[in-house]
């Protein structure tokens, strides 16, 4: 197997990014229309705003396909100053256990790190067990946990920040 982590947009990320997650939760947790559409044009006003001295879109490469990625939001005009959202991190079916998730995840947290950002935060849901132990490990903290169907489907929501002065 080999592994390349590869930074920045190429043609197709959005629709690979919106259809990974799409058919995740759509399988694993009955999630619909209105959550893939969510990630497809949450995704498409990132990229228009991107700016890679703040942000950082990653993709993994596996033997020439793409099989994951993550984003760091630093530029969401709703942001405080200094805080970054974590985003769009999900690992194809068929990269499943090959240390691609936890690759991307490392690289997103130096980013945070080089870039100078005073906390982060991601927004997840109970039941996601991997990677909240994932998030845990690099210190993510559990803020706030309520039900809601922000995804259109009801979850247990939770908010995980990471305070950089932590790590």
């Amino acid at each position: 197997m080999q592994l390349h982590i590869r930074d920045g947009w190429v043609p197709g990320i959005i629709g690979f990014t919106a259809s990974a997650h799409a058919r995740y939760y759509a399988r694993e947790w009955g999630f619909g229309p209105l959550f893939e559409a969510q990630v497809a044009t949450g995704m498409a006003a990132f990229i228009e705003r991107y700016d890679p001295g703040r942000d950082l879109l990653l993709w993994a490469d596996v033997d020439g396909e793409m099989a994951g990625t993550i984003t760091i939001d630093g530029t969401d005009p709703a942001l405080p100053e200094g805080q970054a959202h974590l985003r769009w991190f999900i690992v194809s079916d068929f990269a499943r256990g090959l240390g691609v998730g936890r690759e991307l995840f490392e690289a997103a947290l130096n980013h945070l790190t080089v870039t100078g950002y005073t906390s982060c935060y991601l927004t997840t849901f109970a039941g996601l067990d991997p990677a909240r132990r994932l998030y845990e490990s690099a210190g993510f903290a559990l803020h706030k946990e309520q039900q809601g169907e922000s995804w259109g489907t009801p979850v247990l929501e939770q908010l995980f920040i990471l305070e950089l002065g932590n790590r």
